[in-house]
């Protein structure tokens, strides 16, 4: 079963918060199924940590369908658009500004999302 859901990262939420998230919605479209593995990407910036993220489900999925499953982790890189000379670059250390123009107007366009990609569930 493949689906995807975004869950921004930019909410207010914490890891136990979003790991409750990603059970609820696991368990609702597992169709009753037991799930063997969950898909997660994540991005750079993004504040969540996988292994608290891990700890949390080890414990609330204790006793559902998704107990046991595999939880995989994928960093997505951080992707940046100048809004002044419109390059797309990767920005290197803390510096945020574009390597172009050093304009500080700059839009993230990847790097900041925390997504379910993908429920397997057995057959």
């Amino acid at each position: 079963m493949v689906l995807l859901y975004r869950i921004h990262a930019g909410d207010p939420m914490h890891e136990l918060t979003i790991t409750e998230s990603i059970l609820e919605i696991a368990l609702r479209h597992s169709q009753s199924r037991r799930i063997t593995d969950l898909h997660l990407a994540i991005g750079q910036l993004s504040s969540i940590i996988d292994d608290s993220v891990q700890f949390y489900w080890d414990i609330i999925s204790q006793g559902t369908l998704a107990e046991g499953a595999r939880l995989h982790f994928r960093r997505i890189p951080t992707e940046m658009v100048c809004q002044e000379c419109n390059r797309r670059y990767a920005p290197s250390g803390g510096d945020l500004a574009c390597p172009d123009c050093s304009s500080p107007r700059v839009k993230v366009v990847a790097g900041d999302e925390f997504m379910l990609e993908s429920i397997e569930v057995e057959n």
